[in-house]
């Protein structure tokens, strides 16, 4: 695949970043602060309710498993195709089915539950790898770190509006209303279903198709294009070797992200079981963190032009370390400042949260910074391959916490931003966006 050279305009940008606005809305509501809760609590049922962080990490991890496979053998499909959007709409639909499928889940309803999670959280991580390998066609290297951060940001906005929603929707508690409660969260499945597809519109309407088929493959069959990515796929020695600096990255990548992974999964499973926030509290707790996150992505994306990618992540990271740590000693923290778990849990929460943003947005704009735009929808899709990977090396959290407690589990995700950051330190960016320059 190549790309045309059409002029960037605003516009294009604006639609780009409207989908990082429309597809936030299915992980902040879906898999962070909503329907997470709400699964482990109501849908699993009581009888299996020893193994209910059990079930949402299969769920999880079974979709990743898919997304792993998938990922890079439809991003080679992208290169050598040349229809990046027609891929990327075909997620978005998926996602968007699955999404409004929850819906019909009632409480002792686990396999089914977890079968339209499977479905819409696979198109999800596609469609968060496509996306993304149009960022080198619309930006420079110049550039490269505040696009992706204002991507990111307005993601966050669409984050929040989409909890604003459902403050909206869900109005009563299980206590006060057990019926109208599950009714509220099933229809809050379709109503998140409908800002996805509608946020999404303005990517499909102003974003062009730079990308073009490679030659000899442009009136190519689904078969011919399947053979050719299987075969690209087959040698990824040599793509290993042509990019050793940026597989390095990927594996430093795939252990800090672990850790990001855990709280991104679980973070409304730990506010509702462990600090008792549930309900419309815990829907505002998230849109604070939706504010905090997006401020650190766009913030630390006009650093990061500055002090570069590798810098602004292992900034990110301590971060990172430091809200975990916070969280980790609140009962001590709550002694010695005076201050109620529940607003001590939301400040911490809050710093941690604005490291999220900033994080993935520089990763993003690193691998952009050392992938060709001849491969970018492939590696874009290895990106998202090792982001997986770290979901599924993430998730043993699940079982660690029906063993140990989910306080004791959070040692773990320390782990995994240390190792991943000393591994980040010991890599060479700037000799491997030399290379990908020449």
């Amino acid at each position: 695949m190549t790309t045309a050279q059409t002029p960037v305009k605003k516009r294009e940008i604006f639609g780009w970043a409207m989908y990082d606005f429309a597809n936030s809305s299915y992980t902040t509501v879906v898999v962070t602060f909503v329907y997470s809760a709400f699964f482990v609590a109501y849908i699993v049922p009581p009888e299996l309710a020893h193994f209910k962080n059990t079930f949402w990490s299969v769920a999880v991890a079974i979709s990743t498993a898919l997304a792993i496979v998938l990922a890079p053998l439809v991003g080679v499909l992208c290169d050598y195709s040349g229809k990046k959007k027609k891929y990327l709409a075909w997620c978005t639909a998926f996602s968007i089915i699955g999404t409004g499928g929850l819906s019909f889940v009632n409480p002792g309803n686990v396999y089914l539950g977890m079968l339209f999670l499977v479905m819409s959280n696979t198109a999800w991580m596609l469609s968060e790898s496509f996306i993304a390998s149009f960022l080198p066609e619309l930006s420079t290297k110049d550039n490269i770190g505040k696009i992706s951060g204002i991507g990111w940001g307005i993601g966050y906005i669409g984050g929040l509006l989409s909890l604003l929603l459902m403050f909206e929707l869900i109005t009563v508690t299980f206590v006060d209303d057990p019926l109208l409660f599950i009714d509220q969260n099933q229809t809050a499945m379709i109503g998140i279903a409908l800002f996805y597809a509608l946020g999404a519109l303005p990517t499909f309407l102003l974003v062009k198709e730079r990308a073009v088929p490679r030659p000899g493959y442009e009136d190519a069959s689904f078969a011919v294009l399947t053979q050719a990515a299987l075969g690209r796929l087959i040698k990824m020695r040599e793509l290993i070797r042509e990019y050793p600096i940026l597989f390095r990255f990927f594996l430093a990548f795939m252990v800090f992200s672990a850790g990001i992974a855990v709280v991104v999964k679980f973070f409304g499973i730990y506010a509702q079981e462990e600090i008792g926030i549930t309900g419309r509290s815990l829907v505002l707790i998230g849109a604070t963190l939706q504010i905090s996150a997006m401020l650190g992505a766009i913030g630390f994306g006009f650093i990061e032009d500055v002090i570069g990618s590798k810098k602004t992540i292992l900034i990110s990271l301590l971060w990172w370390i430091l809200g975990i740590v916070g969280i980790y000693m609140l009962d001590s923290l709550v002694a010695l400042t005076g201050m109620t778990a529940n607003n001590l849990f939301v400040a911490l929460a809050f710093i941690a949260g604005s490291a999220l943003g900033a994080t993935q947005s520089a990763s993003r704009a690193l691998v952009g910074q050392l992938a060709k735009p001849q491969d970018s929808a492939l590696l874009f899709g290895l990106w998202g391959t090792f982001g997986r990977l770290a979901i599924i090396l993430g998730m043993t959290f699940g079982p660690i916490s029906d063993a140990l407690g989910r306080h004791s589990a959070l040692l773990f995700i320390l782990v995994y931003f240390v190792a991943g950051g000393l591994m980040l330190m010991n890599i060479p960016i700037r000799k491997g966006t030399e290379q990908t320059a020449h």
